[in-house]
C-alpha cells in the first residue's frame, strides 16, 4: 500500500463519519481532512509540473510536513524533510546528494538554501500553488521510496535511509488501529519533522482520525496551554521537554484533564524524571516508545499498564521494567546476538536485531545492510528478560574500553541518576595513555545541591564492581544534545580530551 492510499482510507472514514472533522492545527491555519486531501493533491500537480525527482522541504514543520508527505506520494516522488538547524553549507551538501531536488522552503531558512536544487519555492508559496493548481493523483509502486532522511551524522557523513511506502504503511497499520480515534481526539505533535517520529506522527494520526496539534518551536508552558486550549488528548515528547514540562506542571499545579495519553521516547530518560511524572499526572497513560529511523520509527512500547506495573512492583524484576522499553510490537521479530552471531537466551546482553515489513535498513549510495535472513543490525547494545522486555544499553559505539574491560555506560548512569544530588548525567569514555580509557561521568547536578566528587564516586561503587566507578566526575549546567533529546556524546568526549591535552601542556 502506497502513502496516498492510507490517506484516501483516511479520508473516506472522515468524510462518512464528519465530513467537516478538523485534521491539522498549525498556528492560525485549519484544515479540514477534505481540504488538507485537495491541497495535497494539488501539491501533487506543483510536484508535477516543476519535474523534480525529488523533494527537499527546510522548515519547522507543521501543516507543511502532513502536506508535503501526501503531495509527494500523490506525484510517486520521495520527500526529504532537511534539519533546518545545519548550517548553509551543510544544508546545500545535503540538498546536491538529492537528484533533481524541489526545494521547499520556510521564509527563516531562505537564505540557507541559496539556489541548491533544480528549483527552489517558499513554504507560502508552494501552499497557495496548491490551491489553485491542476491536481495530480498517482498510486505509487509500493516498493518505491516514499522518505529519504538524513541520519545525524556525529562520527561520520550522513547516511541517507531509505523507506519505502511499504515500510511506512506497515508501521502505521502495524501500530495503529484503523478509524481508532473518538470524536474529538487530538494528538499535539512537537517532534522536528526530520526525524522520523515527525514523519510517523503525520502519517498514524490521519489513519486513527485524530486531529494533529502541531507546536513547531517547543516551550514547555505553550505546550501545557495547548494540551487545554485544543483538548489535547495524546502527545509525544522527548526527555530534554518531559523534564520542562514537568517544571511547568509543577510550578503551575496543572492537571491537564484532557490528557490520557503521553509518549516519550528518542533516547533514554532517566526513571526518576518519569516516576516524578507519573505521580504529577495520575491519570494519564505513559507510553516508552523505541525506534529508529531505519525501522520506520515504532518497534518496541512500554505500555501504560506496564508503566504502573512497574511502579508498583514489590518485585524487583518487575519494578526493573520501568527501565525497559517494553516489549516488541506485534509485527516486530527481535534478536539480541553475540559478536560472532550467537543468538543470546534471557538476561544476555548483546546487538539487537530486528526484522519486520517496516525494517528498510537501506541506505541511499551503499544499499541494504539487512543479511540474508532479512535481519538489521540496529547498533544498540540490549537485552531480553525472562518475560520479553527489552533494555536498551545505549550504543555499541559508546562502550568504554577500560583495560581491556568493555563497560556500557548506561549501567552507570541508570545508578548515578538515582543520586539525589543529580538531576541529569552522562558517563563517557576519556582518552588515557595507561588504561586506554578513563571513565568520566559529567553530572548535571539537582538545583539547590552541590554534589560531591567522592560521595558520587561511592554512591555507584556501592551498587557496581569497582572497575565501574567514574574516575573523574565533572560537573556542567546541562548536557549537549540535539533536537530528540539524545545526549551528543562525541562533543562531550572531544571536549574532555581537549582539557585533558591542555591541563597535560600547563603541568
Amino acid at each position: 500500500m502506497s502513502i496516498s492510499l492510507l490517506l484516501e482510507m483516511a479520508l473516506e472514514a472522515a468524510m462518512t463519519s464528519n465530513p467537516d472533522r478538523t485534521a491539522v492545527v498549525s498556528g492560525e491555519l485549519r484544515l479540514t481532512v477534505d481540504e488538507l486531501s485537495a491541497l495535497a493533491d494539488g501539491g501533487a500537480g506543483v510536484i508535477a509540473v516543476s519535474g523534480a525527482e525529488h523533494v527537499a522541504y527546510v522548515g519547522a514543520g507543521g501543516a507543511m510536513l502532513p502536506l508535503l508527505l501526501f503531495s509527494s506520494a500523490r506525484a510517486a516522488v520521495p520527500l526529504t524533510p532537511l534539519n533546518y538547524r545545519l548550517s548553509a553549507d551543510g544544508l546545500r551538501a545535503l540538498i546536491d546528494r538529492l537528484p533533481n531536488a524541489l526545494v521547499v522552503v520556510d521564509d527563516e531558512y531562505r537564505e540557507a538554501v541559496g539556489n541548491a536544487g533544480v528549483q527552489v519555492l517558499s513554504s507560502a508559496d508552494f501552499l497557495a500553488a496548491a490551491r489553485i493548481a491542476e491536481p495530480a493523483a498517482e498510486f505509487a509502486d509500493p516498493d518505491s521510496v516514499a522518505v529519504v532522511l538524513f541520519t545525524s551524522g556525529t562520527t561520520s557523513a550522513p547516511k541517507a535511509v531509505e523507506l519505502t511506502h511499504n515500510n511506512l504503511t506497515s508501521y502505521v497499520m502495524g501500530t495503529v488501529e484503523f478509524d481508532s480515534a473518538a470524536d474529538g481526539d487530538a494528538a499535539l505533535i512537537c517532534v522536528p519533522p526530520y526525524h522520523i517520529a515527525g514523519v510517523g506522527a503525520a502519517l498514524s494520526n490521519p489513519y486513527a482520525g485524530r486531529k494533529m496539534v502541531y507546536l513547531t518551536a517547543f516551550d514547555a508552558a505553550q505546550w501545557v496551554r495547548l494540551v487545554d486550549g485544543e483538548g489535547v488528548t495524546a502527545a509525544t515528547v522527548v526527555p530534554t521537554m518531559l523534564d520542562r514540562i514537568v517544571k511547568v506542571l509543577e510550578t503551575e499545579r496543572a492537571t491537564l484533564p484532557s490528557l490520557r495519553t503521553l509518549a516519550y521516547g528518542g533516547s533514554k530518560v532517566a526513571l526518576p524524571l518519569v516516576r516524578k511524572a507519573l505521580s504529577l499526572l495520575p491519570d494519564v497513560g505513559f507510553v516508552n516508545a523505541y525506534g529508529l529511523t531505519e525501522t520506520s520509527s515504532t518497534i518496541a512500547v512500554l505500555t501504560p499498564d506496564d508503566h504502573r506495573a512497574a511502579l508498583g512492583s514489590p518485585d524487583e524484576a518487575a519494578a526493573r521494567r520501568l527501565g525497559s522499553v517494553g516489549q516488541p510490537v506485534p509485527s516486530i521479530e527481535v534478536q539480541i546476538r553475540a559478536e560472532d552471531g550467537t543468538v543470546l537466551g534471557a538476561g544476555e546482553t548483546g546487538e539487537l536485531f530486528v526484522r519486520g515489513e517496516q525494517v528498510s535498513g537501506r541506505y541511499t549510495g551503499i544499499g541494504s545492510v539487512l543479511d540474508e535472513q532479512g535481519w538489521f543490525p540496529t547498533r544498540d547494545v540490549a537485552y531480553l528478560d525472562d518475560e520479553g522486555y527489552l533494555f536498551i544499553g545505549g550504543r555499541s559505539d559508546d562502550t568504554i574500553i577500560r583495560g581491556g574491560e568493555n563497560i556500557a555506560p548506561a549501567e552507570i548512569e541508570d545508578v548515578l541518576v538515582e543520586h539525589p544530588h543529580v538531576h541529569d548525567c552522562a558517563v563517557v569514555g576519556v582518552e588515557d595513555p595507561e588504561w586506554g580509557q578513563i571513565i568520566v561521568a559529567v553530572v548535571v547536578p539537582a538545583p539547590d545541591s552541590t554534589p560531591d566528587t567522592e560521595d558520587l564516586r561511592s554512591f555507584v561503587r556501592g551498587q557496581l564492581r569497582g572497575s565501574r566507578t567514574p574516575d573523574r566526575v565533572v560537573f556542567r549546567a546541562e548536557l549537549p544534545t540535539n533536537a530528540t533529546g539524545k545526549v551528543l556524546r562525541r562533543e562531550l568526549v572531544a571536549e574532555l580530551n581537549a582539557e585533558q591535552s591542555i591541563s597535560k601542556e600547563s603541568a
